[in-house]
């Protein structure tokens, strides 16, 4: 008991910045309660004592904001930030060095008896708000985005993020030239925008472009042969209006000073 909540504590420390002294984890990290009072309740529920187990459980989702089952499974180092709402359910499996995020569901969706939970496997980090529903397996490394629906398992190392989720994978430097380069001649640069958070939409239109610089280049040469053999001459294309894709951080967003007045104070 005791080298896991050493181990729990600094946890805390390693996962969390504003943690500061050992102190004032234990005292004020509703996260580092909820999953020592659960080995306690996990205790009693594996000797048969369910209900007292059910209503310690009771009691410190009362306290934390956490529910956790009596039932599941939960490895070492487990770190829960924040924690409000947090649901854990009753077949649910964490295995070590895991974290989860406010918000975090892990549901099931039968009402029959049996595995019915989701398994987490190692070092897995559930972003706030995501929900991960059915006895589905997150293989180690993952990452959930935060607000996303998983409802499929997940290989080992992916980022999912969306609604439902959807495998987001890096893309070679070679390709990420391609994509700027060919957005620079559309008007924006939407790679650009997602260099550090990647959208499924954006990924999408990301293909576009690669699509359209293969048909810009064939076009090209076509062109260049025609006029050469003197079959046709050259035209010129004319250039794309520009486009933009507005993001948080303001990369591509349109000047509206003359939209409207200037708020007033």
């Amino acid at each position: 008991m005791l080298r896991d909540l050493s181990e729990n504590i600094q946890s805390v420390f390693d996962r969390d910045p504003a943690a500061r002294t050992t102190f004032e984890v234990l005292t004020t990290y509703p996260g580092l309660h909820a999953i020592m009072a659960h080995r306690l309740n996990h205790w009693l529920w594996n000797k048969g004592l369910r209900w007292f187990a059910r209503l310690l459980s009771y009691a410190v989702r009362w306290f934390t904001g956490i529910e956790i089952h009596p039932g599941a499974q939960i490895g070492r180092r487990f770190f829960i930030d924040h924690g409000m709402g947090v649901v854990i359910g009753e077949t649910t499996v964490i295995g070590d060095d895991c974290t989860l995020y406010h918000g975090v569901t892990l549901g099931g969706t039968s009402w029959f008896s049996g595995k019915r939970h989701p398994t987490l496997g190692n070092d897995v980090v559930v972003g706030a708000g995501a929900k991960i529903l059915g006895p589905i397996e997150i293989g180690d490394d993952a990452r959930i985005g935060s607000n996303a629906v998983i409802l499929k398992s997940v290989p080992t190392g992916a980022t999912v993020v969306g609604v439902p989720g959807r495998i987001i994978n890096s893309t070679p430097d070679e390709l990420n030239a391609r994509r700027s380069a060919m957005a620079r001649k559309m008007g924006f640069d939407a790679y650009g925008a997602t260099r550090d958070i990647q959208d499924p939409v954006i990924d999408s239109i990301n293909k576009m472009l690669d699509h359209i610089h293969l048909l810009d280049e064939q076009v090209t040469q076509i062109s260049n042969i025609l006029k050469e053999t003197g079959t046709a001459e050259s035209g010129v294309i004319p250039p794309l209006e520009t486009c933009e894709l507005v993001s948080l951080d303001g990369v591509g967003m349109p000047d509206n000073k003359e939209s409207g007045p200037e708020p007033s104070d």
